[in-house]
């Protein structure tokens, strides 16, 4: 029987891609963003349910959970890169709103439908486990979801299920074009040597797809995974 899935931030990027693996994978998946276009371009005929829904706003996000869900992969997220003495308040509680505070939201609805087998599970980043220059607020917010996971990790363990965060470095999606563009215009280099810099900690030498990003999700969600619980699943390369 195939489970019930939510993605949020379905509409591109890692969530598409983990949408998409999902839907191939047999299960029934239901993804939501603010951008209703997107999901329907996600969906492409695979059966998707998408729903509009902004994860910040506590209404919306209780209103996705009419009905339990099996797996709940807490995606969305974003933030802008800057220096620290350049971030305005306004920036640093858009940063936390959507990217650690959606996804509180997010696994707190889900919690009391879901039954043993459950899976939660939150996009973090590799910022999640290190800090770095330009990017405090976001780091900061990435720290903190890391927290939440490990501390719902150790409720909910005795239920059956659990709660697990993946944590990659640059992927290959619309914010990596954004943060090249933003080394771009500091210093004043090509797009070509910008992208490089991206991934030049990363022994591999490349950016991540987010299929590959999708796959660690995929198996966190799994039945082998039952006793993977408060884990932050590093898919960077060995950069982490």
């Amino acid at each position: 029987m195939a489970r019930r899935v939510l993605v949020t931030g379905g509409g591109s990027g890692i969530g598409r891609a983990v949408a998409r693996a999902f839907a191939e994978a047999g299960e029934a998946v239901t993804i939501c963003g603010r951008n209703v276009e997107a999901l329907a371009e996600t969906d492409g005929g695979r059966g998707m349910t998408c729903l509009a829904c902004d994860v910040t706003d506590e209404a919306q996000v209780n209103a996705l959970f009419d009905a339990p869900y099996d797996v709940v992969v807490a995606n969305a997220g974003g933030g802008k890169a800057g220096k620290l003495g350049d971030t305005t308040l306004e920036m640093w509680n858009d940063t936390l709103a959507v990217t650690l505070t959606g996804v509180f939201l997010t696994l707190r609805a889900a919690l009391p439908g879901m039954g043993k087998g459950g899976r939660l599970i939150a996009i973090g980043s590799t910022a999640s486990l290190q800090g770095g220059a330009n990017i405090a607020a976001y780091a900061a917010a990435k720290h903190g979801v890391l927290g939440l996971v490990r501390s719902v990790a150790q409720e909910v363990a005795k239920k059956g299920i659990t709660c697990n965060a993946v944590c990659p470095g640059f992927v290959a999606t619309a914010m990596a074009d954004r943060a090249a563009e933003g080394l771009m215009a500091r210093r004043g280099i090509a797009r070509e040597e910008a992208m490089a810099l991206l991934y030049a900690d990363n022994p591999v030498g490349r950016l991540i797809t987010p299929e590959e990003v999708a796959a660690s999700v995929l198996f966190l969600a799994s039945e082998g995974a039952a006793m993977v619980n408060g884990h932050a699943l590093s898919v960077s390369g060995g950069e982490i």
